[in-house]
Formats: C-alpha cells, sequence, structure tokens
C-alpha cells in the first residue's frame, strides 16, 4: 500500500453539520457472528461513515477486517465475510472527533494481552482521553494510534487484576467523559456505558444469543429483540461456557447517579426508527416540531422540511399550525457530504448538490422552514437562498432545537465556541438577517425537555445531557481545564 505522510496541523473544525463519533454492534455465540454484524454496522451507518471495521474469533484465532468508507463498500463482498469466520464478532462504523482520519484509528482495536487477545470498540470520547495518554507515555508505553480507545487497551495491560472482566472494569474507572464500548475476548463480549449515561446502549438477542449495539434499528434489521438498554455505569459480561451455554453477569462497578442522555440522539443522531432511552426518536422529534409551532408561530401558505433531519418536525409543526406540509426541497441522497470539500466555496456549491427547491411548492408562497439544527449557519444561508431563488415570497426558519453556544466534548464534533452562529451574532434578528430569514426562532430548551421527556428542564438535577445549549457539562473536562483538550497529537498523518 503506498502511504504519504504529513506532520498534522491546526486546522480548526469547519464543518456546519454536527456529525456523531461511532456505532458499535456486538454478537457472542451465533454461527453467523460477522454478517450479522456488517448488516447491524449497515443500520448504524448514519452514526459515521468514513471507517469501518470488524473482528471476529473462531475459538482458535482472532481475524480483523478494517476499512476506510461505507460498510457496504466492503462488507457485502462475501469474501470479505469469509475473512472473519467465527461464532462472536465486535464491529464499529467510525467518525472522527479525536485523532485523524487514518487506518490505524479505525476501531475495533486489537491487542494481544497476558490473558490472550481482545478486541475494543466504543462511541464517545473521554474527557481525560489525552490526560492518561501522556501519563502512560510518560512510563515508557508506545502509542501506535491517536484513538481514545488506544489508552482503554493499555490500561487494562497494565491492571493489576486477574481476569479479563476485572481488568476491563479497572480501566475504565479510570475513564471519563461519554461512552458506550464492547469489548470481546476469547470466551466474552462485554458491555459498557458511562456513569452518566450520556451515549446510548442496548442489548438484544436473536436465536437465544446475546448482541449489544447502539440503537434498536440495528437489532431491527436482524430480526433480533429488544431486551433492555444497558444501564448508566454498567457492565455486562457475557461468556461462553465449556458446556456451549452463556452466562450474563451485570456488575455495576461506579458509584449510581442519575442518567442523563444526550438530547442529540433525539435531536438529530438516532435514526427515526430507533427507540432510545425507551422513548421513540421519530415521535420526540414531531413533538419537537408541534411545540415549535406553539412557541413561534407565522402566518404562512405551506410547511417545508429541510430533509432529512428537518422532516419529523416539520411533520408536528404542520399538525400544530394547521398549515399544509409539502417536501418543497428534495434530497438527492447519491452526494457524498457536503463537510468533506476542501473550500468554504466548494462547500457552498455542495449544498445545491444535496439540496434542490421543489418550486411548484414554493413560488409565491410564504414559507416556513423547519430544520432540526443551526450550528454556523453557512448551509442554512444556502437553504434560505435557494427558496427565495424558487420564487418564495417569505422564508420563515423555524429550528427544533436551541441555539447552540457551547461545544462538545463526548464524541459529537463541533466548531469551536467562536464559530457558532449562536456567538456570532447580539440576537436572533441579526441571525435571521445574516442567513436571509425574513424571520428566524429556535425551539425553547422548556420546549425541547417537553417534546423528549415530557416535562419541564430541572435547573438543579438536568434530566439529559444539554451542556451544547446550556454550558451545563454532565462531568468534569479534565483535559480541558488542563489546556490539552483538543490539541493535536505529535505524530506522523496518513492517508491510510
Amino acid at each position: 500500500m503506498n502511504q504519504s505522510h504529513s506532520f498534522p496541523t491546526d486546522d480548526p473544525l469547519d464543518g456546519d453539520t454536527l456529525h456523531e463519533e461511532c456505532g458499535v454492534f456486538g454478537i457472542l455465540g451465533h454461527p453467523d457472528a460477522a454478517a450479522l454484524t456488517a448488516l447491524g454496522l449497515h443500520a448504524l451507518q448514519h452514526r459515521g461513515q468514513e471507517a469501518a471495521g470488524i473482528v471476529s474469533f473462531d475459538g482458535k484465532r482472532f481475524y480483523q477486517e478494517r476499512h476506510m468508507g461505507l460498510v457496504g463498500d466492503h462488507y457485502t463482498n462475501p469474501m470479505t465475510l469469509a475473512r472473519l469466520p467465527g461464532g462472536m464478532s465486535i464491529g464499529h462504523t467510525r467518525y472522527s472527533t479525536t485523532g485523524e482520519v487514518a487506518m490505524r484509528n479505525v476501531q475495533p482495536l486489537f491487542a494481544e494481552l497476558e490473558e490472550g487477545g481482545i478486541a475494543i470498540a466504543h462511541n464517545g470520547n473521554f474527557t481525560n482521553g489525552l490526560t492518561l495518554r501522556r501519563q502512560i507515555i510518560a512510563t515508557g508505553a508506545i502509542c501506535q494510534s491517536t484513538s481514545d480507545t488506544e489508552v482503554v487497551l493499555h490500561l487494562i495491560a497494565r491492571s493489576r487484576h486477574a481476569s479479563t472482566s476485572d481488568r476491563f472494569i479497572d480501566a475504565i474507572r479510570q475513564m471519563e467523559g461519554g461512552y458506550s464500548m464492547l469489548a470481546m475476548t476469547r470466551t466474552k463480549l462485554i458491555a459498557a456505558r458511562d456513569p452518566t449515561g450520556i451515549r446510548p446502549l442496548v442489548m438484544g438477542e436473536l436465536d437465544g444469543k446475546p448482541i449489544f449495539c447502539s440503537e434498536t434499528c440495528a437489532l431491527d434489521i436482524i430480526g433480533a429483540k429488544f431486551i433492555r438498554d444497558v444501564e448508566n455505569g454498567e457492565v455486562v459480561i457475557c461468556e461462553i461456557q465449556p458446556d456451549g451455554s452463556i452466562s450474563i453477569d451485570a456488575r455495576k462497578p461506579s458509584k449510581p447517579q442519575p442518567e442523563r442522555l444526550c438530547l442529540f440522539e433525539y435531536v438529530y443522531f438516532a435514526r427515526p426508527d430507533s427507540v432510545v432511552g425507551g422513548r421513540n426518536v421519530y415521535t420526540t422529534r414531531k413533538n419537537m416540531g408541534m411545540n415549535l409551532a406553539k412557541e413561534s408561530p407565522v402566518d404562512a401558505d405551506v410547511v417545508v422540511p429541510v430533509p432529512d433531519g428537518g422532516t419529523p418536525a416539520a411533520l408536528g409543526y404542520a399538525q400544530e399550525s394547521g398549515i399544509p406540509f409539502e417536501y418543497g426541497i428534495i434530497r438527492n441522497h447519491y452526494v457524498g457530504r457536503t463537510f468533506i470539500e476542501p473550500t468554504q466555496q466548494i462547500r457552498a456549491f455542495g449544498v445545491k448538490l444535496k439540496h434542490s427547491a421543489n418550486r411548484a411548492m414554493i413560488e409565491g408562497k410564504r414559507v416556513v422552514l423547519v430544520d432540526d439544527s443551526i450550528v454556523r449557519g453557512t448551509t442554512s444561508l444556502k437553504i434560505v437562498q435557494m427558496i427565495r431563488e424558487a420564487g418564495a415570497r417569505e422564508v420563515h426558519v423555524r429550528v427544533a432545537s436551541p441555539m447552540i453556544f457551547f461545544p462538545d466534548f463526548y464524541g459529537i464534533d463541533t466548531p469551536d465556541a467562536e464559530k457558532l452562529l449562536a456567538n456570532q451574532y447580539a440576537d436572533v434578528q441579526a441571525m435571521a438577517k445574516y442567513i436571509g430569514a425574513d424571520s428566524l426562532a429556535f425551539i425553547s430548551i422548556n420546549g425541547l425537555y417537553r417534546a423528549v421527556g415530557g416535562e419541564d428542564r430541572n435547573p438543579a438535577r438536568p434530566q439529559f445531557t444539554d451542556h451544547y445549549f446550556t454550558g451545563d457539562y454532565p462531568t468534569r473536562l479534565l483535559d480541558k481545564n488542563g489546556e490539552s483538550m483538543g490539541n493535536k497529537i505529535s505524530m506522523l498523518a496518513s492517508n491510510g
């Protein structure tokens, strides 16, 4: 393989869309483990499109396939799956937030330890990952990736506990942040969720065999049964016994605390047909639109969603307001993501590659344009412009999430605070002028809370993780407060 190397630069995050770090899937004791994992990752593709990896074990050795690109680009090939034999498997689909995009960062990561091989994959970010990395490097460790996950492998290797399960628990006790993690050994599939429950993780069953994955849609695609959510702070250890049966041991090694699921799972990340925290995502998004219509009504002729994320909220807005819903924007699903384009000029062109105005539904009308979120506003500006060019008389933008003021450190790729639209203008009217809208309104934080959980936000004990709107971070930010969060790690960047 030809490789080119360069030293990383300090280019800031420049996209106008939020991106989840990744999705995970694992199954134990099933003869079609790798194929089922590939299908599960396909259902989780929306959580990360840069790379995907699968590790399997056949009772004798581990097998690994890691590829850049989409799941379907590689794992639909029977020859690829044939190289992943065995009855246990874990997989990962990735969008990078820490660590550059390089093959060495593609998960699951695998290591050979004293107790045997172990593969690990996780969704989220550790807020003390860089701090721990520096500590272990200072004691002589060698890190080959820029991924948080490698730190966990080192902590497992250094643990003085006897069993792999206890070593794993010892390692994650030292980690802080938001994560859902899977680990696989020669006999075990281990699932863990952070003590605050920021990132989702569910447990399912197929033919009596345990499955863990980021969302219920990955269970649905393979016909598996949903069992329950993995609880915040819980570690579930599934192990194949000598007689072929599977034991399941659920532990709570961390101090109990209230769950605070990430609100952006409901606003943006999770697939609409998934059930997150016992709530159907589509229903919560429709509720957001209904609450938005109550809070910010406007005289208009048509409600138009910004597809696909804005569609359920637009349906709710139309239903509550009585204004007709129409597909005034048609999305081309076969275009690459705009945020990969190298310059702002080309990225702006990319908006029209992805979205086309449906003039017949827009021309001469007062349009309510409903979107799920606004990050930097550059995409909104182009879409509003496109709607006006299609003949709209008025364009009123309604956003089904509150204004984003603060960056995320738990696995969401957000721009620096000063680049967020809400921090660049004094008020909503100035923001509306920037994007070219006749009016602009965001759902209130209580409107969002009621849409998801049915009650207002409790300021003393918030029910969800909502720091991007409020600045109330659910954990300490050790790396950031130590001036290392977001700093580049000094290592060569590679294209593969």
